[in-house]
């Protein structure tokens, strides 16, 4: 009986601020329900949307036009990219088309495609990717140093990724072609003691091997001790 008297009085007491502040809770109301229905259509939009790119994407892949050029598959590519932009499948389609040019020989082009990516997809999962793709792009244009300070930024931007492993790796093997036999030793040691470097490992304690051995001709003979008089 009491526990009826008090949720009486605070009904009694709540009432007047209902009535005061009845509309604006109807519409704070209505105005929850519409939000939840605009997010449940943008992302119900979205989700289709990454479906119909990856399927696109994945068909483009698996079946692309016949006796298509290089520049054609580019374009193809860049045109899957526009048209569900902002997807994941439309930032691999801009990896494709840059790997495209690349595979053609046309590294300068291939360099521009990969860093347009970076400018465009910030945050993306997939940077260091596009950023190892720069770096190569620069090593087929002979652009050693450059090369090497862009390999040397993915290992350490992206310590625990795949590609830093690579990119781990190539520093040695520019540092070997720039004729850095030492510090070539030292790059590929670095990868020889990575956990998941599995046969690159292997591959860096052979260039290990023969660059010693290199460094060892190199190396001036020591001079006789002079004969010691009987």
């Amino acid at each position: 009986m009491q526990t009826q008297d008090v949720s009486a009085e605070i009904a009694f007491k709540f009432w007047p601020w209902l009535e005061a502040n009845g509309k604006r809770l109807i519409i704070a109301a209505v105005a929850v329900v519409v939000a939840f229905f605009v997010w449940f259509f943008i992302a119900t939009q979205r989700e289709q949307k990454e479906q119909a790119a990856g399927q696109a994407y994945t068909q483009l892949m698996l079946n692309p036009p016949a006796g298509a050029t290089p520049q054609q598959a580019v374009d193809n590519y860049l045109q899957l990219a526009k048209k569900y932009d902002g997807t994941v499948a439309a930032q691999r389609a801009q990896l494709q088309a840059a790997s495209a040019l690349f595979n053609a020989g046309r590294y300068a082009d291939a360099q521009g495609q990969f860093q347009s990516f970076v400018t465009a997809n910030e945050g993306s999962t997939l940077l260091a990717t596009a950023r190892t793709g720069i770096a190569a792009s620069l090593e087929s244009q002979g652009k050693l140093d450059d090369a090497l300070a862009a390999y040397r930024a993915v290992s350490t931007s992206y310590p625990d990724s795949n590609e830093a492993l690579m990119a781990k790796f190539a520093v040695g093997r520019i540092l070997e072609l720039q004729g850095k036999l030492a510090e070539a030793v030292t790059a590929y040691q670095e990868v020889t003691r990575l956990p998941l470097a599995g046969s690159l490992a292997q591959e860096a304690g052979q260039r290990i091997a023969l660059l010693q051995v290199k460094i060892g001709a190199s190396k001036p003979a020591a001079p006789l001790a002079p004969a010691t008089k009987s």
